[in-house]
């Protein structure tokens, strides 16, 4: 298989680790990188905290600077959006044309789900591009009144920063505790606290009736006709993957954009990564999107190197899955499976400071937790990317702990 000009689309972290990757794989072909923002590949963590915070400046977020694309001959075709593919004929049709290529790597992400309602609205946001965050950034003062729908990660981390602006703050969670699939409801519960524990309203079994206002938001009406008065909506409540543009491909779709364990899609020269990629991931022996930073980077590199090698030589992509979340001046960190097995606390408890936990499976830690425990979590999070034993784990960190306990996983 000979390939002369690689196309990857999607200008993100997946996208620009692919470019890296095939350049450091020796591929002195054409790249063509094309991106639907008018930004070149930029970090996006830093957008619900130190951006909105405005302890960070936008400018400093790009990950390579223009001199570098042109340094590494890669095209950057920016504010240019993917609307079809033809496998057959190796096309990509965008906004103005139709590109062609030898390889493609499918990287362009997710997007926030909407509410049906007060999408006219100003006040009314999600966040997920710089734009987003630079948008809500300029609603956010002290005295502000946001109401957060999802009390996910990013809602968390929204609540959090705009906390600190000054803002006051109410987050809504539809469930009867936050982060239950992630975490289970004891633990989400005990995570949740972090919210009025910092002067942040928490509402569970809060569900949005309407959003009321003229040209602007003015509040938030629930289902038991409770009204939250609010300048300011953030709506963080999960992410869509971008694969209408595929529709006609061919290509599997299914939550995702779904690949084999290498992250190929079923044509010798596609691969896919990052948050559009419903892949097998053998470390856990599911199919599912990741929508996790890190593991986004490493698929766009594993993508890219398994494009050059060939799908005979390709190798498959596995991973513990890792996570992290800065709120309330508190570092969450996770690994792994945390919605199966037992929560074992080693050291403190989700509410007493600083806590370290692993969840057991059939005699095996199969992920982690950890609150301010950044040494500790690092060497578990080595062991269960290894599959290590219960006791093996645990005596890697044995330093650590302080006391003891168990809460069961619900």
């Amino acid at each position: 298989m000979t390939l002369n000009r690689i196309l990857v689309v999607g200008a993100n972290v997946a996208g620009l680790k692919a470019v890296e990757s095939l350049r450091q794989n020796g591929f002195d072909g054409k790249i063509v990188l094309i991106g639907d923002e008018f930004h070149l590949p930029y970090d996006r963590p830093p957008l619900s905290k130190q951006i909105l915070t405005g302890d960070l400046d936008s400018s400093v977020l790009a990950y390579r600077d223009a001199q570098w694309f042109r340094d590494q001959r890669v095209d950057a075709l920016l504010g240019k959006r993917a609307t079809a593919l033809d496998v057959i004929n190796q096309r990509v049709s965008v906004d103005d044309g139709d590109i062609s290529f030898d390889g493609l790597i499918i990287a362009t992400g997710a997007r926030p789900r909407t509410l049906p309602i007060g999408k006219a609205l100003s006040g009314m946001h999600t966040l997920r591009t710089l734009d987003d965050a630079l948008a809500l950034k300029e609603q956010l003062h002290a005295g502000a009144r946001v109401v957060v729908i999802g009390a996910g990660f990013i809602g968390a981390e929204v609540a959090s920063s705009a906390r600190l602006i000054g803002a006051e703050v109410t987050v809504l969670e539809a469930a009867h505790a936050p982060l239950i699939r992630a975490f289970g409801a004891t633990t989400g519960a005990q995570l949740g606290a972090l919210h009025e524990q910092n002067g942040v309203q928490l509402l569970c079994n809060a569900h949005v009736h309407a959003i009321r206002g003229r040209d602007r938001v003015q509040a938030v009406v629930l289902s038991d006709g409770t009204e939250l008065p609010a300048d300011v909506v953030v709506v963080g409540i999960g992410c869509v993957p971008n694969t209408e543009w595929l529709a006609g491909s061919g290509l599997d779709i299914d939550n995702g954009l779904v690949c084999d364990r290498t992250l190929n899609v079923g044509h010798d020269r596609i691969y896919a990564a990052g948050d559009v990629a419903s892949w097998l991931n053998e470390w856990s022996g599911t199919t599912s999107r990741s929508e996790q930073w890190t593991v986004s980077g490493d698929q766009g590199r594993h993508a890219a190197a398994n494009l050059l090698a060939g799908r005979e030589a390709a190798t498959s992509f596995s991973t513990a899955p890792y996570f992290w979340s800065d709120q309330y001046g508190v570092k969450i960190q996770s690994v792994g499976r945390t919605d199966i097995g037992q929560l074992r606390s080693l050291t403190g408890t989700p509410v007493s400071r600083p806590f370290l936990g692993v969840y057991e499976h059939e005699g095996r830690v199969v992920g982690a937790l950890a609150i301010n425990s950044p040494r500790a979590f690092s060497i578990l999070r080595g062991k269960i990317s290894s599959s290590a034993s219960y006791d093996e784990a645990i005596q890697s960190v044995e330093r650590f702990i302080t006391d003891a306990g168990a809460v069961r996983c619900e």
